[in-house]
């Protein structure tokens, strides 16, 4: 990883500006959007459809060829919603689209390139309508989406559980285990009276961990010069 040679001010100013960004083009596409957010290169972020919440202290990161996409295509206009909790993490490339309902807990994350669904969306012979029976995705607290790991319609993943990478989740995962392959099966069962420390209990404080993190880059990067940082940025070596 390259040093950052930004001056202070520079990366705050930038800091800003995402965070700008983000409550100007971006919370108006939520029903919520919960305080203390961190949107990293928001203008990867494509939110769409009616009825979307999340809650405070998300952490969404977005790049250029893996948007990050959470849509809700209901039945009805109006109709479905995307419930997600306090304290997440959603990484590049994860898409969450909703028919019905998919809820989803406390202090989850969802690697690179999750899909989660709750519908099929085209029978299997009727392939110009949906199923219509509403099959909900719900996701308990501190639940692990591995790396380009699928959850599909009607499941239930049960607080603290881990989905492995690339696995495909296709019926209930009980809480406190790890389940991989596809279809997913339990293959290990995790402690339940384990001390876990979750991204809930992280950012059980987000403005004192912001200042935190403030008073780091302050330190950090107090002796970059602007020169510097502009040779950096002409001369790519």
């Amino acid at each position: 990883m390259k040093d950052d040679l930004r001056p202070y001010w520079v990366k705050k100013r930038y800091l800003q500006f995402r965070h700008w960004y983000t409550e100007y083009f971006i919370r108006p596409e939520f029903d919520h959007l919960g305080d203390h957010h961190t949107f990293m290169k928001p203008w990867h972020t494509v939110v769409s459809g009616p009825n979307i919440r999340l809650g405070h202290s998300a952490t969404v990161v977005a790049e250029p060829d893996n948007h990050v996409r959470i849509g809700v295509w209901g039945r009805e206009p109006g109709s479905g919603s995307i419930t997600i909790g306090n304290a997440v993490m959603i990484s590049p490339g994860v898409r969450i689209s909703a028919s019905d309902n998919i809820t989803i807990g406390d202090g989850c994350m969802m690697a690179n390139g999750v899909y989660i669904t709750d519908c099929d969306w085209h029978g299997i012979y009727d392939r110009m309508n949906r199923d219509p029976e509403p099959r909900p995705v719900m996701i308990g607290d501190n639940v692990w989406i591995g790396d380009r790991a699928t959850v599909l319609k009607g499941v239930t993943i049960g607080n603290n559980s881990v989905v492995a990478a690339c696995s495909v989740v296709t019926r209930d995962v009980p809480a406190n285990v790890v389940v991989a392959g596809n279809p997913a099966r339990v293959v290990k069962e995790l402690d339940a009276n384990a001390d876990f420390y979750t991204r809930t209990t992280f950012y059980a404080h987000p403005a004192a961990l912001a200042k935190h993190y403030d008073d780091i880059d302050r330190l950090v990067l107090k002796s970059n010069s602007l020169l510097r940082w502009l040779k950096r940025l002409i001369i790519r070596r």
